[in-house]
């Protein structure tokens, strides 16, 4: 397959994905192959519910949805227009995922295929339902993709590069394992907000999706705070509250009453609205539930220690305090040019 017929191939499965959403799944005879996968896909999320209660409808239909705004023709195109292609020598490159959100190893596995490489996927136990039925629509639509996906669950062999995406613990067996492959190891990363106190309702607003969006599961969910000395909390707290029936879900319900426990008994100091709490914490990753904040004395201060964590971080949202910094609201609708810890994964594949 040339490179033409791969990005038509991934506009294709985008089109199909746009047929499921969260208000519902509407089924489009102008779809290839509906007859043969729209509702065995119908059956796949009701598997990927059923397996992880994380994984609500809500959640699946909001990571579909944002695919298929992805998988457009144009923007594949304009992807990978800013890459050289020609010479590819096509290798075998394993791709171990994580399960955290659904479809979160999706991006790995476009992009290898993308360049023109075999892909061998191992998949967390979390997130093991919808991948695999993709990638058989994707060998339906583009038949030169059949021998070029493989899934496994088996110890890996006979691969010549990897993309590892995991913790701080499993990255260090990532890299012993695999010192003798060109890697790619991820470890954990979380986002931050940058809250000066100027911030609009409709602002903050936005940022509660930052916020509660995969319960706070994902690294690009902002799981940490920095605001201002003495910065009152009342406003972020309003526009919290839309969020509210997310304690109406037993898992988060669960850990919410948890972590508060947990804080009541430690006897640390915290803010609650019966449903999210806010903790003083020098750390960047908080427990489900809860979101982390740090007063800081200057921005100028604060940019400083964000330059020297940017390793800890994955996104930074604020208003517009900073030209790399993303708005609120936007941590959860990454591009397809926004790649994991900063790490140009098109530019690696095209390399080894």
């Amino acid at each position: 397959m040339n490179l033409e017929e791969r990005i038509k191939a991934f506009a294709t499965l985008g089109t199909f994905l746009g047929q499921f959403s969260r208000e519902g799944y509407i089924k489009k005879d102008s779809v290839p192959h509906n007859e043969l996968f729209f509702d065995g896909f119908k059956h796949q999320i009701k598997l990927a519910k059923e397996h992880n209660g994380w994984f609500t409808e809500e959640q699946i239909g909001f990571a579909l949805e944002n695919w298929s705004k992805a998988l457009t023709y144009n923007n594949i195109k304009q992807f990978v227009d800013t890459y050289h292609f020609k010479d590819i020598n096509p290798k075998k490159v394993a791709v171990i995922m994580a399960g955290n959100i659904p479809l979160v190893g999706f991006h790995d596995f476009f992009c290898v295929l993308l360049v023109g490489h075999k892909v061998l996927v191992k998949q967390s136990s979390n997130d093991k339902h919808l991948l695999p039925y993709l990638a058989k629509y994707l060998e339906q639509v583009a038949p030169g993709f059949k021998g070029q996906i493989e899934f496994t669950e088996e110890k890996l062999r006979d691969f010549d590069a990897v993309i590892a995406t995991g913790s701080d613990n499993t990255a260090r067996y990532f890299e012993y394992y695999f010192k003798g492959k060109p890697s790619i190891i991820r470890k954990n990363r979380n986002s931050v907000a940058v809250l000066t106190g100027n911030e609009t309702d409709a602002e903050l607003e936005r940022l509660s999706h930052d916020i509660f969006r995969y319960y706070g599961l994902g690294c690009r969910n902002v799981s940490k705070l920095f605001v201002p000395k003495n910065y009152d909390f009342d406003s972020f707290f309003k526009a919290m509250y839309a969020w509210h029936p997310i304690i109406n879900e037993t898992k988060y319900a669960n850990n919410y009453d948890y972590n508060k426990a947990v804080y009541l008994m430690s006897e640390f100091d915290m803010l609650e609205n019966g449903f999210l709490m806010v903790k003083e914490d020098s750390s960047y990753a908080s427990p489900i539930a809860t979101v982390f904040y740090e007063q800081y004395e200057t921005l100028e201060a604060l940019q400083h220690k964000l330059e020297t964590d940017a390793e800890k971080i994955q996104c930074v949202v604020s208003k517009g305090l900073n030209k790399s910094h993303l708005a609120f609201g936007e941590t959860q609708q990454p591009q397809l040019w926004d790649f994991a810890d900063g790490v140009d994964t098109m530019d690696f594949l095209l390399k080894i």
